[in-house]
This record gives structure tokens, sequence and C-alpha cells, in this order.
């Protein structure tokens, strides 16, 4: 995985990718995560790669000792930026050598836990190799020492604060007597329960006041060579981190914030998969899928998730998806182009078994508001639109449209329908196609039908199951007409009235 840069896709916001990288990147916006779900993997192998180190980070071990490496370089990165802002020359080299001593114990780690893991991926395979031979390293091995050096001869650097009549002296700690353990016994035998603690709370700040930092001048002059040594150290270990070590430190990321994020659907039921992806074969399907930003909405509203099957085979391309308003057919698109896509990552997705296609392009068109800046009418900004689309598309694309032409006349619509999706099997588009149109759902038999429908005591309520039938248009003039306030009940309501 390189580094990603890549800017958002155009059809996230169509088919709500956006929420779902929101929900999962929040926590860790350190690490600039979302370039690289805007980035998709253009070849099986490199899909296939990224489900080996996902399969990997699912033994709980390994995840284990990959969130402790994160958070042993997130203290790192801590110490660098505090020492940055810190105002005196000691202090500041003092916390630098605090990050180093924290990056060589998660290096360290690190190596420790992938030499006692059971791994199977080659990207962790590859990375234990390296991390091996880096530790084992000059390089790494001279800073290692280095810094437990320095680390030991400022631990034996001992003074006496001399204060009297509001000035200090600072000298070499001398062997006095420390009287504290004297004191303490001697009044121990005074003690009779516990008693309130009258000591004063000194603030604790990170900034060294200026009688701090004139002490600690002191001293350095006190021990020169070991503050002359701190100083050149600083100086000569500023490039200290590894460039593939803190690649690696960003990239993982990737992966546990994905598998954390499922992890929550995981325990409330859902099923993932790791989808046989293909870029040869068109015949796709998943069974139980669902739409993965409207299910983790669910999960933190505590309802339930309606899971729906697709599969298209031999000359199939088009779903057709027609039923009743607010019945999840657009719910269902919008959960055909997120499988795919997130495929296309290398991640599981939401299914019991899949198989998908690896596209090279993915479009949407879904229904816009219409705009005055543009000066066009919706129809004309539609059909500009599917004109765009088209030109662009490929055989080995991915076309989701919803609710097209719902601005024109039927008969207009239907022209104008049939004459995009012949479009569409000329270049043997995979689609998904949302339309109150049922005339499209049998244009030929590279178009399945499939409806949401409703509860048959009860058409008012939907069951959000998409099933594979004819369309029969009985569930869309029900919604018209209670859009519309023309069922029996609104009519006899308005009578009344």
């Amino acid at each position: 995985m390189t580094t990603a840069t890549a800017e958002m896709p155009a059809f996230f916001r169509d088919l709500n990718l956006d929420q779902i990288v929101i929900v999962i990147t929040a926590a860790k916006d350190e690490y600039n995560l979302k370039p690289y779900f805007h980035a998709p993997l253009k070849n099986v192998d490199a899909i296939m790669y990224r489900h080996e180190v996902m399969r990997d980070l699912e033994k709980k071990t390994l995840f284990e000792s990959m969130n402790s490496f994160a958070r042993k370089m997130r203290e790192m990165r801590e110490h660098l930026v505090r020492a940055k802002k810190l105002y005196y020359k000691h202090q500041r080299e003092s916390w630098f050598l605090d990050a180093v001593e924290l990056y060589c114990g998660a290096v360290q780690s690190l190596s420790e836990d992938l030499d006692q893991a059971d791994l199977d991926s080659r990207g962790l395979l590859a990375l234990r190799d390296y991390v091996q031979r880096y530790v084992q390293s000059d390089v790494f091995s001279s800073l290692v020492a280095e810094t437990g050096n320095l680390k030991h001869d400022l631990a034996t650097v001992q003074y006496c604060l001399l204060i009297k009549y509001g000035s200090i002296s600072v000298r070499r700690y001398d062997s006095e007597t420390d009287y504290r353990a004297e004191v303490e016994a001697t009044f121990e035998k005074f003690k009779q329960a516990a008693a309130k603690d009258y000591a004063i709370k000194f603030s604790a700040s990170e900034q060294m006041n200026h009688v701090e930092a004139q002490a600690l001048d002191c001293v350095a002059e006190l021990y020169p060579d070991v503050f002359l040594h701190l100083g050149a150290y600083c100086d000569s270990r500023t490039g200290y981190l590894d460039e593939t070590i803190a690649t690696f430190d960003r990239e993982i990321q990737f992966y546990v914030s994905f598998l954390e994020f499922i992890a929550e659907l995981k325990h409330q039921g859902l099923d993932f998969c790791y989808p046989k992806v293909t870029d040869s074969s068109k015949e796709v399907y998943d069974f139980d899928c669902f739409d993965l930003a409207l299910a983790h909405k669910l999960y933190v509203e505590g309802s339930q998730v309606v899971c729906n099957d697709f599969h298209l085979m031999g000359n199939e391309r088009i779903i057709v998806v027609s039923g009743p308003n607010q019945g999840g057919k657009t719910t269902f698109a919008r959960a055909f182009g997120q499988l795919h896509y997130l495929a296309s990552l290398g991640c599981p997705v939401p299914g019991r078994k899949a198989q998908l296609f690896l596209c090279d392009r993915l479009f949407t068109h879904f229904e816009k508001a219409e705009t005055v800046q543009n000066g066009r009418g919706k129809l004309q900004d539609d059909l500009m639109r599917f004109h765009e689309i088209l030109k662009a598309a490929t055989s080995r694309s991915i076309i989701i449209m919803n609710e097209m032409f719902s601005s024109t006349t039927l008969r207009d619509a239907l022209f104008l329908g049939k004459r995009i999706m012949e479009r569409i099997m000329d270049l043997d588009i995979l689609c998904v196609c949302v339309t109150f149109i049922d005339e499209l759902s049998c244009l030929s038999e590279k178009t399945v039908s499939v409806v949401s429908t409703i509860v048959p005591e009860d058409p008012a309520l939907r069951t959000y199951k998409i099933v594979r039938k004819p369309a029969d248009g009985l569930a869309y003039a029900l919604s018209i007409a209670e859009k519309h306030r023309l069922t029996s009940e609104r009519l006899r309501e308005r009578l009344r009235g």
C-alpha cells in the first residue's frame, strides 16, 4: 500500500459512503485515513493481499499487539509535539530523548509480537522480516544503546538546592544524610488515625518556569559532559524514525479501523464475508447483504436491519427495482454500490457469501434538486448527466440509477428510459436501476426484475425485503394513491370534512 492522497469520489454521497468513512475514521484523525478509503485497488491480487492482512488481524492476540504498538507510537508523537512547544533547551532535549526511548521500546515490542504471532498474510510476513532485520541492524542497535546510556547518565545526576534569604544555590550532591526516613520514623509512633493532609499541591505544568530553568542551567554546568552529550544526541538523532516503520504505523490503521467498525455490527448478529472478487466474470451475488451506512444508523438507534439477496447469472446484467415508495428500493441500490466499492478496497463486505465484480469505474445517477444556476430544467439536467456517464463508461463499469426521469410524463420517461437501458445493455454494463416504470424490467434477457414487498395483510406496511419476481405495478399504484390522499379511507375523511 502506498501513501494515499486521493480525493473523495463523486459517487460517495449518493451511496452514503461518505457517512461510513466519517464514522470509521472519526477516532483516528491523526492518521489521515480518509484518502485510503478514496483509492480503490485496480487488480484482484492486490485485493487478495489486503484480505490476507485482514484475516490475520482478526486473530485477537495480533490485533491487540497492533493496538499496543499504535498506543506507544502515539505517545512518542505526543512527546515530540510537546517538545517543540517547550521554551527551555534542556527540557526540550529531555522530552526528545524520552520520545526516542518510547520509539525504541515500541519497535522492540513489535518485533517480539510479530515473531510470536501466527501469520499467514504476505504483508505481515514481509513486515516481520523487515522489522527483525531492522532491530538487528547497526543503526537501530546504536540508537538503543546510546539512548539507554544517556538515560542512565542523566539518572546519575544528583544535586542539592540551597534556598536561603530569597536566593538559590545549586551544588553537587556530596553524600549528605537524608533525614527524611528518620523524621518519618520518629513521628510514626504518634500516629493514631488518618489525619487531614495539609500538604500544598503545586500545579503540574509541562513548561518550566524561569527559576526552574535557571536551576537546571546550573546543574548542566555541574555536569557538562552529560548535558553536552544530550545536546549532541538531539542534534544527530533528528532522523531516528525509520520510514518503513512510520508508514506501517499509519497504514495498519486502515485495516484496524475497518475491523473495529464492523465488529460492533457483527456483535449484533450481522454477517460479513471476504468476497470472491473477479475482473472477468460478471456473475455477481451476495446473500444477506445490507446497506452499511443504514446498518450503523439502526445499530445506534437499537433497531433491526433487514438483509436481502441478489444474484445475476449468465447474461443477466441489470437489476430493475420497482415497488412501493419507502420500501427499501434505494437502500438496496445503495447496498449494491457499497458492496462493490468496499470489495475494491479489499475490505470484508456485508453478507454471508459474495462474489463481486472489480469495476474500472462506478457511476451513480440519483435525483437532484433543480437549480437555477445552470439555466437548465430538471429533465435536461438528467439527460446531460446520463450523457456524461455513458460517454465515460466502459464494459467494466457499474452504474447505479435511482428514479430516473421522474420529472416528466410516463410516456416520455418510458421512451428515454428504454434508450438509456439499451445503451447500457450494448456496453454490457452491470447496473441497478430503481424505477417506477415496470416496462423497463422486461426489456431483454439482460434485465432482472426485483420488487420491494409489503405486508399482505396491511399494504401500508413495508417489509423492506427485495424479492426476485415480475413487476406488477400494484404496490406503486397504492403508493401514488396514498401520496395524493386518494385511498378510500382518505377520500371518506375528505368527504366527511
